[in-house]
């Protein structure tokens, strides 16, 4: 098995090949942490989330929100039906927790904005 990737972990964009069935090798990383990336990005991959929810009580109609830590990517899906359902009240500050442990992840979804 051998896979194409480009590192985000940086602004170089190093474009890593991972290779390998049991044991996986890196190459094209000019850092350790292209080698990092690479095999978690074959093995288990994960992303920050980012979305709006609907809010009420504001001049806008949405508010701005992330995930405070990666999630795996397989539960993007399940986690985006959670968010589209949230309407939340304002006042909302930068940083509040909106749903903790998201999902049983151990990680939360915050406000992205003052609103």
């Amino acid at each position: 098995m051998e896979r194409q990737l480009i590192c985000i972990v940086c602004p170089k964009g190093c474009r890593l090949t991972v290779s390998g069935e049991e044991t996986l090798s890196v190459t094209g990383n000019t850092c350790p942490k292209g080698a990092e990336y690479g095999v978690k990005e074959v093995t288990a991959p994960t992303r920050v989330v980012t979305s709006t929810v609907k809010i009420e009580g504001s001049i806008h109609p949405t508010l701005p929100v992330k995930t405070n830590g990666d999630i795996p990517k397989q539960m993007i899906p399940e986690c985006m039906e959670v968010i589209n359902s949230l309407t939340v009240q304002s006042p909302v500050k930068m940083g509040d927790v909106l749903v903790a442990d998201l999902l049983g992840t151990g990680v939360e979804l915050v406000a992205s904005r003052d609103q």
